[in-house]
């Protein structure tokens, strides 16, 4: 523990008003992570919250930490920077299935193949909100909005799959309204030592509603979630109903449980967070509903080099080698120009 004071959510809450729609998500999300932070015994000020354009990014404004409100997309160039000049602080970065995979997707990936030890927040609602109800690179084929009325064409992103195919070395899911999961996951993420990719299932009341219902009702949960657990069997149900999941030759397949079966001994898969090689995680990434229960929790969490102590190796080794070098020599160095008026 540290000597500094106790802090509060309290200490975390910003003076600004919190103008998202009645019933959105985000609430939720903030009033868990503003309960967070003061667990996580970090001094405030070592807080960073960086975010890009749409609902998700007004974040910066309510916490009351230092941030950053930047340019559609553009939060994890942000953050790298960020990051690598500083590598003390506590990096976190709020955006959205718009906002992170559309403009910012290329941004996204080269932050999490880099494993910058950054915390990177997607808030999935399957539309856009804030530019009023278009839909988004995670919205389903079919559905209809108003920038496609008669139905969306496109192929949707699998977020969990497209950071795992980027190489993250942590990936999880959680519920906007499941405090207690949603702690745990976030408390997670920040422990881990380099990327965390957290993907957040968040309710659109007003051009989305309910889409994520199945998962966010309690009720209706315990039949469409699957709550991952290291070291656990891959089962979900009722206690009377219970169902595992099998995995031959990288196929998944449901499996009825009596109460007395040992799910092992079934041959139900056992959930392994650290396996060397993402192809376990994929496949928990290929459950959708109503096929499969929506698997919840840590997919993969793994060591990797980060890119910042990468960084400052080789910088350190070339100061040993080269010296601290001059900048003002640096800029007259080489082949020079004149450039009369």
């Amino acid at each position: 523990m540290s000597d500094n004071p106790k802090l509060t959510r309290k200490d975390f809450t910003s003076d600004q008003d919190v103008r998202w729609c009645p019933g959105c998500g985000d609430y939720s999300i903030l009033a868990n992570v503003q309960r967070l932070m003061p667990e996580l015994d970090i001094p405030r000020e070592n807080f960073v919250f960086v975010s890009g354009i749409g609902c998700s990014s007004r974040f910066p404004y309510y916490m009351n930490t230092y941030g950053f409100h930047t340019i559609h997309g553009r939060a994890p160039a942000f953050a790298t920077g960020i990051k690598v000049s500083h590598p003390e602080l506590s990096v976190w970065v709020v955006t959205g299935d718009g906002d992170g995979l559309s403009i910012g997707g290329n941004h996204l990936l080269h932050a999490i193949r880099r494993n910058l030890d950054i915390q990177l927040l997607l808030f999935n609602n399957r539309v856009y909100g804030l530019t009023k109800g278009q839909y988004s690179p995670t919205s389903l084929a079919g559905m209809k909005t108003k920038s496609s009325p008669v139905g969306s064409i496109d192929h949707p992103i699998e977020p969990i799959s497209f950071a795992l195919g980027a190489g993250a070395s942590f990936v999880a899911r959680t519920v906007d309204v499941d405090a207690k999961h949603l702690q745990e996951v976030l408390r997670r993420a920040q422990a881990h030592r380099g990327m965390s990719f957290v993907e957040i299932l968040q309710n659109c009341p007003v051009y989305n509603d309910d889409e994520w219902l199945e998962v966010e009702d309690r009720k209706q949960r315990v039949e469409a979630a699957l709550v991952l657990q290291d070291g656990q069997p891959l089962v979900w149900g009722p206690e009377d109903q219970r169902r595992g999941i099998r995995i031959e030759d990288g196929i998944p397949s449901i499996v009825a449980l009596d109460p007395d079966d040992d799910p092992v001994s079934k041959g139900i898969a056992v959930h392994y967070e650290r396996h060397e090689t993402p192809a376990y995680a994929f496949a928990l990434a290929s459950f959708q509903r109503p096929a499969f229960p929506l698997p919840l929790g840590v997919f993969r969490a793994v060591e990797k080099p980060t890119y910042e102590d990468l960084l400052a190796s080789e910088v350190s080794h070339s100061i040993e080698k080269e010296g601290p070098g001059d900048l003002a020599q640096l800029l007259n160095s080489g082949d020079t120009w004149t450039v009369d008026a």
